[in-house]
């Protein structure tokens, strides 16, 4: 009797480890469009297209590589949009014995997987997901009896555990982290170098009709879609990036500008969370591909390690290691409505219409546009963090809740009231500034502290602080603010935070 194999489509990976556990010639693979995993949040139209068309052109991988696939389509007339369902009239059809599936990436589905086995009525395997560099089991080892859980104590024991950057057993050049020199602003003459671009095929032309048809009214723009939707299209990209784009990624990675979205950043996130690259593979190849000639050189490559093997492993540990609890954190009690320019873009904030524009048009921003733009936004208003955390979940091509939900209670809105990180990321607008171009041509003034042309971030900011200041006042990091906030003016006060309370009554309600 034939098993079957269940592949989701953050599993695009030929050598995923539930595919190990099937025979090509006798065993089945099967794979789905499930409106209900496209509903949960409004998930933008281009990371559907992204996803349905990587899926389906994996799908082809699989038949050439010798499976036997069933496929099926968001729109087939006998799609029950639930996996238990469907599966349940495979293994009757097909005379299914057992199912195989490598587990889920989010805690939603993982625990819904646990009770497959007593739905579908076969026994139900499920794999480690081994395309990541350490176990669930592993990190718990690592985070017990820690009194703190930084990510540079867990990056350290990465760098030496796969020997990345190393030398003998010290890290190469001297320092673990180089982050602190890789905070310029663009200085508007290093070239910025184009991407590749892969037009749409057939199949991915196919889903774009579908996508619009079903999804009408889907926040997002589908136009010009040029992703990298296969396995091939991946491997270019990634090395594309490595040859002309990664020697300037240190230097430049936390600038912004208005007319460059992407500026020296990978763009590949989304295809290694999906499965069509390894981050093992990304890494291997950037190391051993990449010439380090200078000390900007080694900023770069050590840059873009610790993101991989440091903040990506390290969000996906604590995910599994504090889930589902984690979900409903809430450090400052907040109940704020995310405001309509969070979906519109229409504010008259340069930065915020910007960098909302650009998530409507490709379904991504890089991660200092996240962190203190909307992120930063988010926090200082008082947002409520699950309309936060749906949000980012819903527009990103990236966004899968293990690695999304982390970074925005943990860094973006600072909800877990500091596991992750030893102070709120929050900023006046002289952060924006210095940073990028964004400053320059906005309706308001980011050099005035009050009045109505003032940049709302300005009076947010210190309104953030005050309301704030019996949970953050103790914070060593935050002495010289709290400092200054002690010295303001009780009337200049008064205005800030009469200011602060109009825009947030304004946009909030």
């Amino acid at each position: 009797m034939p098993k079957l194999c269940l592949i989701l489509g953050d599993q695009l990976d030929l050598q995923i480890s539930s595919l190990n556990k099937i025979n090509k010639e006798h065993d089945w693979v099967v794979m789905m469009e499930i409106k209900n995993e496209t509903n949960y949040v409004p998930h933008h139209c281009r990371k559907m297209l992204f996803l349905f068309s990587a899926m389906r052109h994996f799908n082809e991988s699989l038949k050439e590589a010798g499976y036997q696939t069933i496929y099926i389509p968001l729109d087939a007339e006998d799609n029950h949009h639930c996996f238990v369902e469907n599966m349940r009239i495979i293994v009757e059809e097909k005379n299914i014995n057992s199912l195989i599936v490598c587990e889920a990436g989010e805690w939603r589905l993982q625990n819904e997987m646990t009770t497959w086995e007593e739905t579908i009525e076969v026994p139900v395997t499920i794999c480690e997901d081994q395309r990541f560099l350490i176990s669930r089991d592993d990190f718990i080892q690592f985070a017990e009896n820690r009194k703190s859980l930084l990510m540079e104590d867990f990056y350290h024991m990465m760098r030496k555990k796969l020997g990345y950057l190393m030398d003998d057993n010290k890290p190469l050049g001297g320092k673990w982290n180089y982050d602190k020199n890789n905070r310029s602003k663009y200085d508007s003459e290093t070239p910025i170098p184009k991407r590749l671009n892969f037009a749409a095929d057939q199949t991915t032309q196919e889903v774009y009709s579908l996508i619009k048809t079903h999804f009408p009214k889907r926040f997002g723009n589908m136009d010009h879609f040029n992703e990298a939707c296969t396995r091939s299209h991946a491997l270019q990209s990634l090395q594309h990036f490595v040859k002309h784009i990664l020697p300037n990624f240190g230097k430049y990675q936390d600038a912004m500008l208005r007319n460059e979205h992407l500026m020296f950043h990978s763009r590949i996130s989304h295809l290694i969370n999906c499965g069509l690259l390894n981050p093992r593979e990304v890494c291997e190849y950037a190391i051993a591909h990449f010439t380090i000639s200078n000390q900007e050189d080694l900023n770069s490559i050590e840059a873009f390690i610790r993101q991989i093997i440091g903040w990506r492993e390290y969000i996906r540990g604590i995910y599994w290691l504090k889930m589902p609890q984690y979900s409903e954190s809430n450090y400052f009690e907040t109940h704020n409505k995310l405001p309509d320019f969070y979906w519109t873009a229409k504010c008259k904030m340069n930065c915020v219409q910007k960098v909302v524009s650009d998530t409507h048009k490709y379904a991504y921003s890089h991660h200092i546009q996240r962190l203190m733009i909307t992120g930063n936004l988010a926090l200082l208003m008082g947002i409520e963090p699950k309309e936060v955390h749906e949000w980012y979940l819903a527009v990103y091509v990236d966004a899968y809740e293990w690695v999304e939900l982390p970074n925005t209670y943990g860094m973006g809105i600072y909800a877990d009231g500091g596991l992750l990180a030893t102070k709120p990321y929050a900023a006046s607008g002289n952060y924006i500034n210095k940073m990028s171009d964004f400053c320059k041509s906005c309706h308001y003034n980011v050099k005035e502290k009050t009045g109505p042309n003032t940049c709302p971030f300005n009076y947010l900011y210190w309104d953030f602080l005050d309301r704030n200041k019996e949970k953050l006042s103790a914070n060593h990091r935050l002495f010289m603010p709290y400092r200054n906030l002690e010295k303001m003016d009780e009337d200049k006060l008064a205005i800030i935070k009469q200011d602060a309370k109009k825009f947030i009554n304004k946009h909030c309600s």
